[in-house]
């Protein structure tokens, strides 16, 4: 307790003892002498408050003009249009509430993801924030702009997937390598007979696809041995391509039991078996696995066209990063940062 005695006017000496700080501090506080920490100003504004202390509204208006201003870009892409807008709201809600900062989130979406234009766009996004995440396959020329960037103090973060740039300052995905074992995981399980797997990829530079592949091939090769995991297909991201490959895929591999859509273009996928299934019933046992829960995923679930789908819980996705992203602008000297979210498994009994 400060022993404080209700009814009296409250001192500075009488905040000090409050907030557990010295005159000095509290002094700096009050009248802007030298500046202080944002959690030490706010220790003071909270006893002042707490007291009725005559300047408790100066104090508020010191604090909350002595909070850091920063600006958090984000470079997310436009093909899947329901995931990255779902995902730039948690972000933006996450910069706005995070504590100690007046936050401002920026949102850009780049609808060509090759290597030129995301360099492009990052060196562009730079000069507007203190830092950003990026959505982005794996490339050198990505890794030389990373660089370049950190150089001039811009901290870089790969979101979704990892990006082998040394000079990165983190990276905020779920685990790779256990999506694609689970994945594998319920698929050999819910298939009812032995056949083929097929697997849909944006592109191999997706360093998380890479790794869903590699694993869920791992797994199946451990236990699975019945099924035959066929080259995989590259969609681009694009729907239309996608459904395309799934069409030809369905005339050509009569002894398919399963597909996994590890990239986009889930949505091109699920039409096409729409079609292909009020055409015949021939593929109504096909077992179909997907990342991330959209409305379209979900609805894939309740139809009965996918059977599982593995997500990042982007709320948690969101916070978590932008978290980082505040402690390296804070403390530049620290290492890499890794924010591994756990995984959302959705099926058709769960949504």
């Amino acid at each position: 307790m400060s022993g404080f005695t209700p009814g009296r006017r409250a001192t500075i000496a009488d905040v000090a003892r409050e907030s557990g700080l010295s005159l000095s501090t509290v002094d700096r506080v009050l009248n802007a002498r030298a500046p202080v920490r944002s959690d030490t100003a706010e220790r003071v504004r909270q006893a002042a408050e707490a007291l009725g202390f005559r300047a408790s509204g100066v104090i508020g208006e010191r604090v909350r003009s002595a909070v850091p201003r920063r600006t958090l870009g984000f470079l997310l892409q436009h093909s899947e249009p329901q995931l990255y807008r779902s995902l730039a709201r948690c972000l933006t809600e996450a910069v706005d509430g995070a504590p100690g900062i007046k936050g401002q989130a920026l949102v850009d979406y780049m609808d060509d993801i090759s290597p030129d234009v995301v360099s492009a766009r990052m060196e562009a996004m730079a000069e507007r924030a203190d830092a950003i995440a990026v959505v982005a396959a794996d490339h050198p020329q990505v890794s030389a702009t990373i660089e370049r960037l950190r150089t001039r103090g811009v901290p870089v973060f790969s979101l979704l997937h990892d990006i082998s740039a040394p000079a990165r300052s983190g990276y905020a995905c779920m685990d790779w390598r256990r999506v694609g074992r689970t994945t594998a995981w319920f698929m050999t399980r819910l298939t009812r007979r032995p056949g083929k797997l097929a697997l849909f990829v944006g592109s191999h530079r997706f360093q998380g696809q890479e790794l869903a592949e590699m694993s869920f091939r791992s797994y199946v090769r451990e236990h699975g041995p019945r099924f035959e995991v066929l080259e995989a297909l590259v969609t681009l991201e694009n729907e239309r391509m996608a459904g395309e490959c799934l069409r030809d895929l369905l005339q050509r591999e009569p002894d398919l039991v399963g597909f996994y859509v590890i990239g986009g273009g889930v949505e091109g996928v699920l039409q096409s078996l729409r079609e292909e299934r009020a055409r015949t019933r021939e593929w109504d046992e096909v077992i179909g696995a997907c990342h991330e829960l959209t409305a379209v995923s979900r609805q894939g679930l309740q139809e009965g066209h996918l059977h599982v789908v593995l997500s990042h819980p982007r709320p948690l996705l969101a916070q978590r990063l932008v978290e980082r992203m505040l402690a390296v602008l804070a403390q530049p000297e620290l290492g890499l940062q890794q924010v591994v979210i756990p995984i959302e498994t959705w099926t058709p009994e769960s949504v």
